[in-house]
């Protein structure tokens, strides 16, 4: 491949990846091709884009990047993933298709978060932790627990007051007979 085309196909490379700071490495080699197309089908599904890229041309692109790390030392074939809303959310939907008896020769090998490079089994740890969703609402019940917690404390004093109150004058009622 000469130099020219390589340098189109980095630039064309690094305007993909413009704005991907997650991602993960996953392998293909051994799938059959229709297999490959209803796994990429249904990746694509979840918001997951797949590509496969000469490591190379990949590290030329992603120079520079927060994905550089990814690519540093990296031996063989390998596809690159990324999309869905965070890394959490996307590893969980890898590791999800690695488990399928139909997509067995697919596999993880890797991954960069915030410009870290992580291995497989660490993906899998990833999967497990609570997606951006999932965090933002165990941080919404925490804030709002507390504040409901207190007003149900505030109101709980007058409420009782109100009820005894409310009983003295029944009982009061009951011993005045009717005139």
């Amino acid at each position: 491949m000469s130099k020219f085309v390589k340098n189109i196909i980095t630039e064309d490379l690094r305007k993909r990846l413009t704005g991907v700071e997650n991602a993960l490495l996953v392998n293909l080699v051994g799938m059959q091709v229709n297999d490959s197309n209803k796994l990429r089908a249904s990746l694509a599904e979840k918001g997951v884009r797949v590509m496969v890229i000469k490591n190379s041309l990949a590290a030329r692109a992603t120079a520079g990047t927060s994905l550089e790390a990814a690519f540093s030392g990296l031996t063989g074939t390998a596809a690159l993933c990324w999309g869905a809303s965070d890394i959490v959310s996307l590893a969980k939907e890898v590791v999800k298709v690695t488990k399928e008896k139909q997509f067995q020769k697919f596999s993880i090998i890797g991954g960069v978060l915030d410009g870290e490079a992580f291995d497989a089994k660490q993906a899998v740890e990833i999967s497990k932790w609570p997606t951006r969703e999932e965090q933002i609402a165990i941080l919404l019940g925490q804030i709002t627990g507390v504040g409901s917690k207190l007003s149900s404390q505030l109101l709980a004093g007058g409420a009782n007051i109100a009820s005894q109150i409310k009983q003295r004058w029944d009982s009061e009622e009951e011993e005045t007979p009717a005139e």
